[in-house]
């Protein structure tokens, strides 16, 4: 766990309350669940978050494609804040592993993975750290249930 895990996590619950003890400790946000964290309800997050290389580098991709300069201010605000707030989870060799099974998953869904490579390198990275995974957008990751749990934020 990052020591940014603690600083992401829900200072104002109380250990041991109800809330905490339904939620994971410890969970993995994909990108759009980073970008709307302010707008979240936090009970429906984990304790703790991390997010990856792959949301970090999809930040990145933001701030260069964002054409508006209000529009990049506000990315480059929030890709700071992510470079403060977290050490990421890289894709090494077992997340590329995962990959793989992740990428034939999709393909017996009879879902094009191309479009979805980073979403499934993010899912990667989580299943194989056996962590749940929270996004805004669960429609990304069906077919994938039997090796990454994916909560609806």
């Amino acid at each position: 766990m990052s020591s940014s895990a603690a600083r992401i996590g829900l200072a104002t619950m109380i250990p041991g309350s109800a809330a905490v003890a339904d939620r994971p400790q410890l969970g993995v946000l994909d990108t759009c669940a980073y970008i709307d964290l302010e707008l979240l309800d936090r009970a429906a997050l984990p304790v703790q978050s991390e997010i990856t290389a792959v949301s970090m580098a999809e930040l990145h991709q933001g701030v260069a494609m964002a054409k508006d300069p209000t529009v990049r201010a506000a990315r480059m605000e929030k890709l700071g804040a992510a470079i403060v707030e977290f050490d990421p989870l890289p894709f090494d060799g077992e997340a590329s592993a995962r990959y793989g099974t992740l990428v034939s998953l999709a393909l017996v869904a009879n879902r094009n993975p191309r479009p979805r490579r980073m979403d499934l390198m993010i899912a990667a990275i989580a299943s194989s750290r056996g962590l749940p995974l929270f996004t805004r957008n669960v429609d990304d990751f069906k077919g994938l249930a039997s090796m990454v749990t994916v909560h609806a934020v």
